[in-house]
């Protein structure tokens, strides 16, 4: 097609290469530098600009929407050249030409980006600040393999979707583009027009590194790299040798739009170094291990607590910029805490400007909506078989661990993802290949996810939240298993709350809510979750569960916690649990912590503290939490008076703790358990000592054991008051 021919397509919307249009093309007569430039009043090219060589010469507006043009006749070689322009509105520009600059992107990157392996490819696509022969500007590439037109567009084009064309490299259906003179802050988007219906729709970069403050929704030309000096060099070696499973784990889940806001400035979020000064001494000196945040990547609507992402390559911009979120986590770990963040590679929001139908076909997720569609969460669901799809998100993940030093990701709804009929009525879903109901290609993808991040980050945990009995879910891949490091015990949960919710005169019909978790407490590596999730829909908050008085309510929830610390498994509080709040949690307010002038809520806090305290100093509590050798009952057939008693054991078998626990408001004296050894045992924890708001009963410190067989195989027992609605931790001496 002859260059007239080319034009007239551009300005009509066909399908053309912009660089087959503009730029400078060497041609039989001469050599032609051809412009779109509609904001030009006039126009005029500079050739060799900053050399002895630099002339200026006119160009000649061959089309009246803007089209410009100078033939230089005879001339056989390229040369370097800028244009200078006055708009119509009289102001002056100078700028290099993008249609002057060559491909940036290797054919080698776009073949692994096409195999699904290019496991950093956020370095590729998205935005990023480059330069190139001198010259300051940012290079743009996106995926778009159905699309007839890509551009960019944003406050320095004026968001005209001619101004910016991108052109495809190689048939691979990313498209790229250097825009010369952009600097970090630009506002922008991708206009895709597609193949397909002419749909057309402005999209936010699946790549961007940071986003407008919502309700805006565009990308920002963000530079990451070298905004923030890292200072956890001891931390991340220490996290690498580190065997985590047989290490104390105790973790505060947080909101961060909600676990504090600033009620003198109508209730603002604080920003994330705001929260490096407040929530890093709070969690550190409740002795929590790490931190789990709710989603932390961009998402259009606070509602969604983070869970329907936008921006998977980009924190909130709720709370400040990247690297103040780098600060932040740096913060964290120097002060020897981690931090786990949620991640969502189950499913993804409708939003147009988002992933959704993103070239004008279903991309990112399935076309059938019995495979591509959440009805409950108004969702849509990845594409997993795609093997770009699955290397958008495996690099995601890496991104976060690579970039921002998390140290683990829990991924969000795993069991939506293994069951092609989740949540899903019969006629509503289609069968694999072999006729069942598992979702192949989000297993293969899990696996990968795990094998790839554990590859590159040793030390670092992925998490389930998987709510069914699937096998293997934290289970090495070669042995069959998915590869997670650790998977939430919802089952546990759920039991032991039912049982705990229930007034005490009815909990011995119930026992068996507490002592069927061992059956399988051993099948996987546990977390013990009292999450979010327990504590929002009428569910209640952790405090508000508890029946009986006021005082009964503190003592059921500090028996609770005395439960959950001692079952083997590793730990999960969700904020304002801690301290016994009220109210159900609200993404929208603030933690209730007016509460904290009330001595109850005080002395809850500090029996939290306290426990969290004993936990990482006594070995028998997290040493051995994943196998059978590390738990022993003593007692769980005593029924009517709703007393349970176990042993933990360390890695040395010799270390052990007896836990007994009194379920009813009954106190009992004299009350005598099997123990394996003699020698006096101290009561190294009581909740129901004054200390905590309780009655003060107890044991008087210690006491020494009986050499009177118990429970048809301990030689020795101990004869015990029982508080009521006690936990009770025992320790010989």
């Amino acid at each position: 097609m002859n260059s007239n021919g080319l034009i007239k397509g551009f300005l009509n919307g066909a399908e053309v290469n912009p660089f087959d249009i503009f730029g400078l093309h060497v041609l039989d007569k001469g050599v032609c530098v051809r412009a779109f430039l509609p904001e030009a009043k006039e126009a005029k090219v500079i050739r060799n600009p900053g050399t002895a060589e630099e002339s200026v010469l006119p160009l000649r507006k061959k089309h009246k929407e803007g089209i410009f043009e100078l033939l230089w006749e005879g001339e056989t070689k390229p040369f370097k050249y800028k244009f200078r322009i006055v708009t119509h509105w009289g102001e002056s520009r100078e700028f290099h030409d993008p249609y002057s600059f060559p491909p940036l992107l290797t054919s080698y990157d776009l073949h692994l980006i096409g195999e699904g392996t290019h496991y950093k490819n956020y370095e590729k696509l998205g935005a990023h600040l480059k330069e190139i022969e001198g010259i300051q500007g940012v290079r743009f590439a996106v995926w778009a393999p159905n699309a007839k037109r890509v551009s960019v567009v944003g406050d320095f084009n004026g968001w005209d979707v001619r101004r910016h064309l991108m052109r495809m490299l190689e048939s691979s259906g990313v498209w790229e583009i250097f825009i010369p003179g952009l600097a970090e802050g630009e506002v922008y988007k991708f206009h895709i027009e597609s193949k397909h219906h002419n749909h057309r729709e402005m999209k936010a970069d699946p790549f961007g590194f940071f986003f407008e403050m919502r309700p805006k929704t565009a990308a920002v030309v963000y530079d990451i790299e070298d905004k923030h000096t890292w200072q956890d060099t001891e931390w991340m070696s220490g996290r690498r040798q580190r065997n985590w499973l047989d290490s104390p784990l105790s973790i505060y889940e947080v909101h961060l739009g909600s676990w504090m806001r600033v009620p003198e400035e109508d209730g603002r979020f604080l920003t994330y170094r705001e929260l490096a000064d407040k929530l890093i001494p709070y969690v550190k000196e409740l002795g929590f291990t790490h931190i789990e945040l709710l989603p932390i990547a961009e998402h259009p609507l606070d509602a969604s607590w983070g869970y329907q992402t936008i921006g998977y390559y980009a924190p909130t911009s709720r709370f400040g910029k990247p690297d103040d979120f780098m600060f932040f986590i740096d913060q964290c770990h120097q002060n020897g805490i981690g931090v786990f963040v949620d991640w969502v590679p189950a499913h993804f929001p409708k939003d147009a400007h988002g992933l959704a139908f993103f070239d004008g076909t279903f991309l990112y997720e399935h076309a059938d909506p019995r495979r591509g569609e959440h009805r409950d969460w108004g969702t849509l669901i990845f594409n997993y078989g795609r093997n770009e799809v699955k290397n958008y998100l495996i690099s995601n993940a890496l991104f976060w661990l690579d970039k921002y030093h998390i140290d683990g990701l829990r991924v969000d709804a795993v069991a939506s993802m293994l069951y092609l009929d989740y949540s899903r009525e019969p006629g509503e879903w289609v069968s694999n290949r072999y006729g069942g109901n598992e979702n192949l290609e989000a297993i293969d993808f899990l696996k990968t996810f795990n094998e790839v991040v554990h590859h590159y980050h040793p030390g670092v945990l992925t998490i389930a939240e998987e709510s069914t009995a699937w096998p293997g879910v934290s289970r090495p891949t070669y042995l069959g298993g998915l590869g997670f490091s650790l998977k939430w015990n919802m089952g546990w949960m759920h039991d032991t709350l039912g049982y705990f919710s229930k007034d005490p005169v009815h909990r011995k019909y119930h026992i068996n809510n507490l002592t069927f978790s061992m059956i399988y407490a051993f099948t996987e590596n546990f977390i013990l979750p009292f999450s979010h999730d327990e504590v929002v829909y009428g569910k209640r908050s952790m405090l508000s569960k508890m029946p009986g008085d006021r005082w009964q309510q503190f003592a059921n929830l500090r028996a609770l916690y005395g439960y959950m610390f001692g079952h083997p498994g590793k730990k999960l509080i969700f904020m304002g649990s801690e301290f016994g709040q009220w109210n159900e949690w609200d993404f929208d307010t603030s933690l209730d912590w007016h509460l904290l002038q009330y001595e109850p809520h005080q002395k809850l806090l500090r029996y939290v503290s306290d426990l969290n305290h004993l936990y990482r100093t006594e070995p028998a509590m997290y040493e051995v939490c994943h196998e059978w050798h590390g738990f022993e009952w003593i007692d769980f057939h005593d029924h009517d008076n709703c007393i349970l008693s176990f042993i933990r054991k360390a890695k040395h078998q010799e270390d052990f703790l007896v836990f007994v626990f009194n379920l009813t408001p009954v106190p009992r004296t004299g009350y005598r358990i099997g123990v394996p050894r003699g020698g006096y045992y101290r009561e190294l924890f009581n909740s129901d000592s004054t200390y905590y708001g309780g009655s003060d009963m107890g044991n008087g410190g210690g006491v020494t054991a009986d050499e009177i067989s118990s429970h048809e195989r301990f030689p020795y027992s101990l004869s015990l008051t029982l508080p009521p609605l006690s936990a009770l931790i025992l320790k010989p001496e």
